[in-house]
């Protein structure tokens, strides 16, 4: 809100993070009110980071459809819809890919956002036992391919209580998860890893390992 009211400009407001050279985090007002933030200030902000050189803008929105996701899709040139593998969350997530294909600036041009669905806090035991949908049911209810599957896992906490992503948390499954949903979002071929249950073997069986 700084940046869009001439108060300060990006260099000052941008934050640089301590482990990466080039990341750096623009933070969202805490105190403002959520409709001080327009179209035209969200436009002048990315315009802004453009002109700076940045690879990659990436814009985290809040759940739901109000004002600041609208403002985060407006102008993307492609779309993380995130959506856990429940039927009220794949619902809202459908609603987010109606105003992805009708809503942005890119439809308005007749062109389309680039979806990418991720799939977090997967459990296989669960969608075994049917109290869970599956990654081919979420993927055919929203007609769209997951570019990643995030497991289930204590580690997201930790990490998220320590302040640190858990992506870089190399032992991490959910952290291996990430990097690979990046790398495919990025063009790789990856295998889709943590979506089965794990088999004991013969001595875990024996061992109750």
């Amino acid at each position: 809100m700084n940046v869009v009211n001439d108060e300060a400009n990006l260099k000052q407001a941008l934050i640089k993070d301590k482990r990466f050279d080039n990341l750096f985090v623009l933070a969202a007002s805490q105190t403002r009110d959520k409709d001080s933030l327009t179209k035209e200030g969200v436009e002048k902000v990315l315009n802004g980071l453009v002109e700076e050189g940045f690879d990659f803008i990436l814009c985290d929105s809040p759940a739901g459809i109000e004002k600041g996701a609208f403002l985060a899709m407006y102008f993307a040139d492609r779309a993380v819809v995130v959506v856990n593998p429940e039927v009220s969350s794949v619902r809202d997530s459908d609603r987010i890919l109606g105003l992805l294909a009708s809503k942005t600036r890119k439809a308005e041009n007749g062109e389309r956002v680039k979806e990418h669905l991720l799939l977090t806090r997967y459990s296989p035991k669960r969608v075994e036992t049917g109290d869970m949908l599956s990654i081919a049911d979420v993927q055919e209810i929203l007609g769209l391919d997951v570019v990643g599957v995030i497991p289930e896992s204590p580690e997201v906490l930790q990490s998220s209580n320590a302040g640190v992503p858990v992506i870089l948390d190399e032992n991490s499954p959910a952290g291996q998860a990430y990097t690979d949903a990046v790398a495919r979002i990025l063009g790789e071929d990856r295998p889709m890893r943590f979506t089965t249950v794990e088999k004991k073997g013969f001595f875990s069986k024996m061992f109750g390992g």
